[in-house]
């Protein structure tokens, strides 16, 4: 039996139900466009070009990401099939090797009931609930990233050699991810944090090991090196310029924001666990003071003030930085606290969730004519199990809040248990219903029909995977089977539907 190991019953099922929390609705919700639509399709198309090197994405070469993710993807379907929960499944289990691997850590260098909380926020914060299951490489590097961390610090911390390899194995691995932030923010923690140590010979002791510098490169570089061979120059400056040093300079895809984007985007994706990041914030200079919390916050500060200054920025990027910061709101946990503080935000997040229908209801009126046909259905996809289990966690939130019988770490346990059953089982897929249900059955009935398949005037690349058939984006010909939407039919003379569902049409060209 491992030593971490939980040694209460209670606790045992506690961590054994946090590992699977991954896989709580991992096949019900479609797959959202654009992120999961552009992974899953550029997999899909590696099937259809008999290619597993390069990645394309709608008969495109795509340079944004390396290979892992996309093997892994082609792995999981070609055993399972392509349901969503196969093409959801390494994202999963990277998750789940997530919340082990930060349990295990948080465990070792400090306690067993830190660490349940530590693996309590991966599992079911609300911005990690939908990280943890998406058809993307986000989850894959935030195992990475990790390991990376973790592996370091005990590295420094028990002087033993192997934890420096497994370091630089994990940035391997995370390099073959995305690329070279899996690099550049365990090495910004490292060298920030032996720089307020004056360490500086134990930061070149960990940036330059010969022996796990070859490992790295083993890893990492030959798919890189038969890559450029195969696609030519283009693909390092596509890869390396474009997709990683111009995401800096410039925002890209749209995907645009001022200094304080991650400030909301924090505050809300911790949810219910927000209160422990504000308690933190008023003992940051206790914080400090630890050597270990220190670590932590600079690994969260790093990814945090890295992407506050990116041209491109979007909400998960700021959950690279994530297995630092659970590690100091694990120890905020762990002292003394305030109640109220800690508990008064998940019973505001139930309450908020209560009302989504009716916002969402009262906005119908303001949007484009497209997009009110995409929420028609919003009655029926908020049915009666989400009034019940919403106003239900409200409920037991605010008993939570004012019952100080049930002791603060129980009560943060339950209402995260409560929060990631609601956002993975219940909001997630009525979300994926809403928006991607009709693209998800457009795309299963084109791969029965003929013609060549096209996109119009929409960028849902989730249609190509659904539709298991090569899709291009260009103006409809003659023959041509047009995925587009309502307020575009028109401009397609002659265009005969064969299928719509609220705002989609999926049209026959003459």
């Amino acid at each position: 039996m491992i030593p971490f190991w939980p040694e209460r019953w209670d606790a045992r099922l506690l961590l054994a139900a946090l590992v699977l929390f991954p896989f709580l609705g991992l096949g019900t919700p479609p797959l959202f466009d654009l992120d999961e639509g552009a992974f899953t399709a550029s997999t899909t198309e590696m099937f259809l070009r008999g290619d597993f090197l390069s990645s394309y994405l709608l008969g495109e070469p795509r340079f944004d990401k390396p290979i892992l993710i996309y093997w892994l993807q082609a792995a999981s379907v070609s055993l399972l099939g392509t349901g969503e929960f196969a093409w959801r499944l390494p994202s999963a289990l990277a998750s789940a090797g997530w919340i082990l691997a930060t349990y295990g850590f948080v465990s070792r260098i400090s306690n067993r009931s830190a660490g349940l909380t530590a693996a309590l926020i991966i599992a079911t914060a609300a911005g990690l609930t939908i990280i943890t299951r998406a058809a993307t490489a986000d989850a894959l590097l935030n195992l990475w990233l990790a390991c990376a961390g973790y592996a370091s610090w005990l590295w420094m911390r028990e002087d033993d050699r192997r934890w420096l390899y497994a370091a630089w194995l994990a940035m391997a691995l995370g390099f073959l991810t995305k690329g070279p932030v899996a690099l550049v923010i365990p090495g910004a923690t490292m060298f920030l944090w032996c720089a307020s140590q004056r360490e500086w010979r134990r930061f070149f002791a960990w940036a330059l090991p010969a022996g796990p510098l070859l490992l790295f490169f083993a890893v990492a570089a030959p798919w890189f090196v038969a890559e450029t061979l195969q696609e030519g120059m283009g693909f390092l400056s596509g890869f390396f310029l474009k997709h990683n040093l111009s995401r800096f300079d410039t925002p890209m895809e749209g995907h645009s924001g001022n200094y304080f984007y991650y400030v909301p985007v924090v505050l809300l994706s911790l949810l219910p666990h927000t209160g422990l990041l504000l308690v933190a914030l008023g003992r940051l200079r206790d914080i400090w003071r630890d050597s270990l919390l220190r670590f932590g916050l600079i690994w969260f500060l790093v990814a945090f003030v890295l992407f506050s200054f990116s041209g491109t920025k979007l909400p998960h990027y700021v959950y690279y930085g994530y297995g630092g910061l659970v590690i100091v709101l694990a120890a905020m946990a762990d002292r003394p606290l305030r109640r109220w503080l800690a508990l008064v935000l998940a019973p505001l997040m139930f309450a908020l969730l209560l009302a989504l229908p009716m916002i969402l209801a009262g906005a119908v009126g303001r949007l484009k004519p497209d997009d009110q046909l995409l929420l028609a259905n919003l009655p029926d996809v908020f049915g009666p199990a989400w009034w019940f289990w919403v106003g239900g966690a409200l409920v037991m939130s605010l008993a939570l809040l004012f019952l100080g019988r049930v002791d603060t770490t129980r009560a943060l346990r339950v209402n995260g248990l409560l929060a990631g059953v609601a956002m993975a089982a219940l909001l997630i897929p009525a979300i994926g219903q809403v928006q991607q249900g009709p693209v998800r059955n457009a795309g299963k009935l084109a791969r029965d029909l003929s013609g060549p398949l096209v996109m119009y005037g929409i960028n849902t690349p989730s249609f190509q995977t659904y539709a298991g058939r090569q899709v291009v984006k260009r103006a409809p010909r003659s023959g041509d089977l047009v995925l587009t939407r309502e307020s575009r039919l028109a401009s397609l003379t002659g265009a005969e539907p064969v299928y719509r569902e609220r705002g989609y049409v999926l049209a026959r060209m003459p």
